[in-house]
């Protein structure tokens, strides 16, 4: 298992194929308007996770990454994609899209809790034990450690193998075309929250 390390841009060629992708996202913050875009994390489920460091200044000119993420032919995985959709597109420039939310889905299988954080779905589903302890760590600065490396990779080296454990449960519970069209819904969601509707639901009375 080896973690890349990129700046700006991915190499020519890597990831090529057609598996599914593992996407991630670091940013300055939860603002996605005002906390730029400091790290995307890539994963095509094979041993290896690659991370894409922009700097302070970037013009996000990244055309292997942006090639890669706005392949609609390659189904991209997401914990979260609310989220990491619209850093991308709002940074990028690409919907990196069709996606699978493993958060959506784990809401929609997992109705005997309320813990759907990514690493209480890898503790049940994987028997895996994520750290979160650089979930808060300054994604901007000059260095990035090897700790913040490895946690930034960790959330997508699951990815893929969580999404199989929630297939069948969606299908068990017949709910895998509802999953499906909020899969859909996504990328509008995502357009909703960059142009100032995050906090605000369209489809409620008041």
């Amino acid at each position: 298992m080896t973690v890349h390390f990129h700046e700006e841009d991915l190499p020519a060629g890597v990831l090529a194929g057609d598996s599914p992708l593992a996407v991630d996202s670091e940013t300055m913050g939860l603002v996605t308007r005002r906390d730029r875009l400091c790290i995307v994390q890539i994963s095509d489920g094979g041993p290896d996770e690659h991370l894409v460091r922009f700097a302070p200044g970037s013009n996000y000119d990244a055309p292997n990454l942006k090639a890669l993420l706005g392949d609609q032919s390659r189904l991209k995985l997401y914990h979260f994609a609310r989220f990491d959709l619209a850093a991308i597109e709002y940074y990028l420039g690409v919907m990196a899209a069709p996606a699978f939310c493993t958060k959506i889905a784990s809401k929609l299988v997992r109705t005997y809790t309320d813990r759907h954080g990514l690493k209480n779905l890898a503790e049940e589903l994987l028997g895996e034990n994520l750290s979160k302890q650089q979930q808060s760590s300054d994604w901007g600065a000059p260095h990035i450690n090897d700790a913040q490396r490895d946690y930034a990779a960790s959330d997508v080296r699951y990815l893929h193998r969580m999404r199989e454990a929630l297939l069948p449960r969606l299908e068990r519970e017949g709910r895998m075309d509802i999953a499906q069209a909020c899969f859909d819904f996504l990328p509008t969601r995502a357009r909703l929250d960059i142009a100032g509707w995050e906090d605000h639901d369209i489809f409620s009375h008041s």
